[in-house]
């Protein structure tokens, strides 16, 4: 069981600078900007050998000009549930606020342990100060610096007094991952909270809501997977301040920590450039990719319609044209779910192992229907061939004249090994190698 703190407050407090320093990463987008946190984020920290999950959330406000205000605080609200501690932070510099003192209300009623952390108190002007937030009514206040961890070792001391056991290093260890890619406006965030059946990442019309990516536990089929939503990729051209550059960044970086990819399109615009672009980059990184065109609902079509996109986007994925491609709707679940049961199925196949022995008895009969050609009156003989141990399939053909073979041979063998193992939805990679 995983002990749980959540860091809660008012805007621009420097939540996200502190859970980054307790998870000992910068996973959270930190700026000067207000409001730039908005999902609930989740990272790991350990403290004199008690491991716990820290919830960076969004800030806490009311009657602002946010859209975004009443979505963030539910997910205020859902942490705090979730929570086993509530570190309550505050601001040194400003002082106490109305809506610091208005937000204290919604924290005494959690009945949960509550740490109330004054940050920003750099100085010992600053550290004195924080005794104004008595006022609160919230006990002792804990002066820290988040930016340069003044103080923070004396408030972890208390916290994990709270912690009924040592926890878990990793809850995450082990399990595989699947990041769900796209456009900005696509339909990602709909479809994780669709999948889980609540509403885990906030949604609007308005691109660019997602900016950090967000891990989420899913159970389905008897397995157990994290779900990660990201921030839509936009084209480096495309993309205007820092916290969009740094949203893109994590996306990208959420990709690179999958198993398997879905990278979703909108039906009305069909496969763009922007979409070989990503699809490119999971392909590069050597990523289980499952293709979700998602707003399938707002297409005319017949019963041809599919096939016919299905073939016209595989045509110009060519070379990468080995991934499932499902047309489903959000809005109307359909097919929502048809889209995980075959992401797992990408999962296995991107795992899978051939056993020696039936892989050259399969394979050199593929090779004697068609041997490789003959270069400069040289014969090249394919000996044998094995699976290497790595994360996704990696095979060695070992024969006399290795650097003769080429590519469009290379491909026939690919082809036969997809035929022959179902390896849909996995990049496939071939050495040669002198025997």
């Amino acid at each position: 069981m995983s002990n749980i703190v959540a860091i809660v407050g008012r805007p621009n407090v420097g939540k996200s600078t502190f859970f980054n320093r307790l998870i000992q990463q910068r996973q959270a987008i930190m700026d000067d900007q207000s409001g730039v946190t908005r999902d609930r984020h989740y990272g790991y920290a350990y403290w004199t050998e008690q491991y716990f999950t820290v919830i960076d959330t969004g800030g806490y406000v009311v009657g602002s000009d946010d859209i975004f205000e009443g979505a963030i605080r539910e997910q205020v609200e859902i942490a705090m549930d979730e929570a086993d501690v509530i570190l309550f932070m505050v601001d040194s510099m400003t002082g106490l606020t109305d809506l610091d003192k208005e937000f204290a209300n919604v924290v005494r009623k959690s009945k949960k342990p509550v740490y109330l952390v004054v940050n920003k108190a750099e100085t010992l002007e600053r550290s004195q100060a924080s005794a104004e937030f008595y006022e609160l009514g919230l006990g002792e206040p804990y002066p820290i610096s988040s930016q340069t961890g003044h103080g923070t070792g004396e408030l972890l001391d208390e916290v994990v007094k709270h912690f009924k056991n040592p926890g878990i290093e990793d809850p995450d260890a082990g399990i595989p991952k699947i990041s769900i890619l796209g456009r900005p406006n696509v339909g990602k965030s709909s479809f994780l909270n669709v999948l889980i059946g609540k509403e885990r990442s906030i949604v609007t019309d308005i691109a660019g809501t997602t900016r950090d990516a967000i891990n989420t536990h899913y159970k389905a089929y008897g397995k157990d997977f994290i779900l990660v939503d990201t921030a839509g990729i936009r084209r480096k051209s495309r993309v205007k301040d820092a916290i969009e550059f740094y949203s893109t960044l994590r996306s990208v970086k959420a990709m690179e920590d999958s198993d398997v990819v879905i990278v979703m399109l909108d039906a009305s615009r069909g496969l763009e450039a922007q979409d070989l672009n990503i699809i490119g980059m999971a392909h590069k990184a050597k990523k289980g990719i499952l293709i979700m065109v998602n707003k399938w609902d707002l297409i005319e079509k017949d019963s041809k319609t599919a096939d016919k996109l299905r073939k016209e986007m595989l045509e110009r994925l060519a070379p990468m044209d080995y991934m499932p491609i499902i047309f489903a709707s959000v809005v109307d679940k359909q097919r929502i779910f048809q889209v995980m049961e075959k992401a797992m199925e990408v999962y296995e196949n991107k795992t899978k192992k051939i056993t020696t022995s039936k892989l050259n008895e399969i394979m050199q009969v593929e090779i004697e229907k068609y041997p490789p050609p003959a270069h400069r009156g040289k014969h090249i003989k394919i000996k044998y061939m094995i699976q290497l141990p790595t994360p996704s399939p990696t095979f060695v053909f070992f024969c006399n004249h290795p650097k003769y073979i080429k590519e469009p041979y290379m491909r026939y063998l690919e082809n036969r090994m997809r035929e022959n193992f179902d390896f849909e939805g996995v990049p496939i990679t071939i050495f040669f190698r002198e025997k």
